[in-house]
C-alpha cells in the first residue's frame, strides 16, 4: 500500500514528492542529463517537455528506480531512489511508452497478477480488481484475452494495472502518443480524476497542448538541461507577443480607447484595438480599469498569449513537432524511443462501443 499518511516513519507532508539535485547520466560519450535540478510538490502535475533524445525517458527511468544516475541525488517522498529503491517502488506507478499488458491473459488476469505482485492483501485483491475494471469501463471485456482488445482498451488496462496498488506518485511517459483526439481527451479526464484524489503526476509528452491542458508546471528539457520551469502562463510570458484585443460598438469608443494607449494598434474597419502587454492578470486589470475610468464599455475582449509551441521554439531553437519529425522513428540518441502505437488508438472506446466525452479545464486564451 502506498498511502503515505498511514506509513510508519512517514516524512513530513511539506516534503516534496520529487526532489532532484544535479542529476547526471551519460551513455558512453553521449551526455543525456547534464546536471538537472527539479522539484515536484505533492498533488502537483508536472509536465516534462523536450525533443526526442532530450533525456525525458532517462529521467523517468531514474526516478522510478529502473536506472541509476552517474551522479547527483534524486528523492521520492524523501527516499533516495538509489539507496532506498525498495522503499520508493511501493509508492509509485509507471505507465511507459509501451504497454505492459500480457496479451495471453485476460484483462482480469492481468490486473490480478499485478495485485498479487504488489502484495495487496489476498482478501482485498478481488475487490480491487473489480473496482479497476469498473472504473476503466473494462468489465464486459474482462474475461477476454487482452490480445483481442483495441489499442485504446489496452492503454486503459495498462493504466489500471499501474493504479491498482494506489500509488501516491504516477509517472506517465508519453501516455497519449498515437491516440486519436477523443482518446487523448479521455486520458486527460483520467489524469484529472487522479489529481482530484491527491495523486502526484509526473508527465512526459511531446504534445504541447497536452502539457498546457494538464500541467500545473512545465519543465523544458533540452540537451540534457532544464532550460525553463514555470507555470504554462508563466512560460508564455517569457517571450513577447501577448496582447489584449478589444472590440467596440462605435468608432467614437475606439478613438477614445486609442488615446489611452498610444502604442496600441487600432483597426478602424473592425472597430478593434490591440493593446500589447505581458499576458498577466495585472495588465488585464490595468486595461479594464482604464476603460472603466474613461467610461468606455468594450463590446468584446480577448487575451491572446504566445502558444507553448512559440515558447518551445524560443527556448530550444526548434518546434516540438518538427523536432520529433526530424528525429525519425529510428533515432536512439539515448533511450528515448518513439512509441509504437496503432494509427488510430481508441482509448475512449467503451467495451460496448460507445465513447465517453471529456471537458476542457484549461485554455490558451481567455474570452469575455
Amino acid at each position: 500500500m502506498s498511502d503515505l499518511a498511514t506509513e510508519p516513519g512517514t516524512t513530513p507532508t511539506t516534503r516534496p514528492a520529487i526532489s532532484v539535485r544535479d542529476l547526471r547520466k551519460a551513455y558512453g560519450d553521449k551526455t543525456v542529463l547534464a546536471g538537472i535540478d527539479l522539484e515536484v510538490a505533492r498533488g502537483e502535475v508536472l509536465a516534462l517537455l523536450g525533443p526526442n533524445g532530450a533525456g525525458k525517458t532517462t529521467t523517468v527511468n531514474i526516478l522510478s528506480t529502473l536506472q541509476r544516475p552517474d551522479s547527483g541525488r534524486a528523492e521520492v517522498f524523501g527516499r533516495d531512489v538509489v539507496s532506498a529503491g525498495a522503499d520508493v517502488r511501493p509508492l509509485i506507478g509507471l505507465t511507459g511508452q509501451f504497454s505492459a499488458v500480457d496479451g495471453l491473459l485476460t484483462g482480469r488476469e492481468n490486473l490480478a497478477l499485478v495485485a498479487a505482485l504488489a502484495h495487496l492483501p489476498a482478501a482485498e485483491q478481488t475487490a480491487r480488481v473489480d473496482e479497476m475494471l469498473e472504473r476503466f469501463d473494462l468489465g464486459p471485456a474482462s474475461r477476454k484475452q487482452a490480445s483481442t482488445y483495441s489499442g485504446g482498451m489496452r492503454r486503459r488496462l495498462d493504466l489500471a494495472m499501474t493504479l491498482i496498488a494506489r500509488p501516491s506518485l504516477v509517472f506517465l511517459d508519453e501516455p497519449t502518443t498515437g491516440l486519436d483526439p477523443r482518446s487523448r481527451r479521455t486520458m486527460w479526464d483520467i489524469v484529472g480524476e487522479l489529481v482530484a484524489t491527491g495523486v502526484t503526476i509526473f508527465l512526459t509528452t511531446q504534445y504541447l497542448d497536452e502539457a498546457d491542458e494538464l500541467a500545473d508546471r512545465i519543465a523544458v528539457l533540452d540537451d540534457g538541461k532544464i532550460v525553463a520551469n514555470d507555470t504554462p502562463s508563466g512560460l508564455k510570458r517569457l517571450i513577447p507577443g501577448s496582447r489584449i484585443d478589444l472590440a467596440f460598438a462605435s468608432a467614437a469608443d475606439l478613438d477614445r480607447a486609442q488615446s489611452l494607449w498610444p502604442q496600441a494598434v487600432g483597426r478602424a474597419e473592425a472597430l478593434a484595438l490591440s493593446v500589447p502587454g505581458d499576458g498577466g492578470a495585472a495588465h488585464l486589470r490595468q486595461v479594464l480599469g482604464g476603460l472603466e475610468s474613461a467610461g468606455i464599455e468594450p463590446f468584446g475582449l480577448t487575451v491572446e498569449t504566445p502558444s507553448l509551441d512559440d515558447v518551445f521554439f524560443a527556448l530550444t531553437g526548434h518546434g516540438a513537432r518538427a523536432t520529433d519529425a526530424d528525429a525519425g522513428p529510428n533515432d536512439t540518441g539515448d533511450d528515448e524511443v518513439d512509441a509504437a502505437a496503432d494509427p488510430v488508438d481508441n482509448l475512449g472506446e467503451r467495451s460496448d462501443g460507445t465513447h465517453p466525452t471529456g471537458t476542457s479545464t484549461r485554455h490558451g486564451r481567455t474570452e469575455r
